[in-house]
């Protein structure tokens, strides 16, 4: 809802501000310019975009609705579930754990934590670097660059929406110029007419410029900038996972390599050290 009340406080200011000052609103209804604007910036869009950016831009505009996904409840469950496979593995071998990373759906030591279970990408990133330590062939070096490049693919999987509509910001004040050319060669054809109807055409003809620009740093930028914090904060957790595991790689006790997790957590969403803990023993009694 933020994003709509951001849009409605950007309306209001600048439209408000107009009708103020004495400003009447008729004026700035040109369905025709914003046709225009819109026309070509969707054409661009299509241009310069493949239908994977297409479809990863269309599968982003509802994130901008949801609330953050990586609250301080999830990687509490996560720093849980981490201690909880790292403490089995530190008892029992690291084979004790190859059945959980198997079916993790069927797995008691993910099965208490259904929000870990529900996003498919994260439980599957974490399985797939056990299964690599279960297998023992690979050091601590490799699987660290391992879990590097993957975060970098996650990454830029998640900008190619962010650059889309960045560029489609980009080029919106332009689209608004052509509308506004395109309004004044119909003015300058249309010479003969009265001044006020002329007045009235040279109106819309800036009207373009004007819808252009607000699109382009009233709408699309912001939503741009907003589509890439959620992108940092969703990369933010495979971090958490990375240095967890390299710190149980490296023989730190799980205690100590769930620290190492915690302290990569952005200070918002990070758990207190007490918070863990306690965490930790409901964990256990259930």
């Amino acid at each position: 809802m933020a994003v709509l009340l951001g849009i409605a406080i950007v309306l209001a200011g600048i439209f408000g501000g107009f009708v103020l000052e004495g400003g009447h609103l008729g004026p700035l209804y040109q369905p025709y310019e914003l046709l225009m604007i819109a026309g070509g910036a969707l054409g661009a869009f299509v241009i310069s975009n493949d239908g994977k950016a297409m479809r990863a831009t269309v599968a982003a505009i509802p994130t901008l609705f949801q609330g953050p996904k990586q609250t301080n409840a999830l990687y509490l469950d996560l720093l849980s579930l981490l201690y909880d496979i790292l403490g089995k593995i530190r008892k029992e071998g690291l084979m004790s754990v190859e059945s959980d990373i198997d079916k993790p759906e069927q797995s008691p030591l993910f099965a208490k934590f259904p929000s870990i279970l529900a996003d498919h990408h994260l439980t599957e990133f974490i399985t797939d670097y056990l299964r690599l330590m279960v297998s023992g062939n690979m050091d601590p070096f490799q699987i660290e660059n391992l879990m590097d490049n993957e975060i970098e693919v996650h990454h830029q999987d998640g900008e190619i929406p962010i650059h889309a509509i960045t560029r489609l910001a980009d080029g919106l004040p332009a689209f608004g110029i052509v509308a506004a050319v395109m309004g004044v060669v119909h003015t300058m054809g249309s010479v003969g007419m009265p001044p006020a109807e002329l007045g009235n055409l040279i109106a819309a003809a800036l009207v373009g410029t004007f819808l252009g620009i607000l699109l382009a740093y009233g709408v699309f930028g912001p939503i741009a900038s907003l589509l890439e914090r959620k992108l940092q904060e969703s990369t933010k957790i495979y971090q958490c996972v990375k240095v967890t595991l390299i710190a149980s790689l490296n023989g730190y006790a799980p205690t100590l390599a769930v620290e190492f997790g915690r302290k990569v957590i952005s200070a918002v969403q990070r758990p207190s050290f007490g918070d863990m803990e306690s965490h930790f023993k409901q964990q256990k009694t259930r």
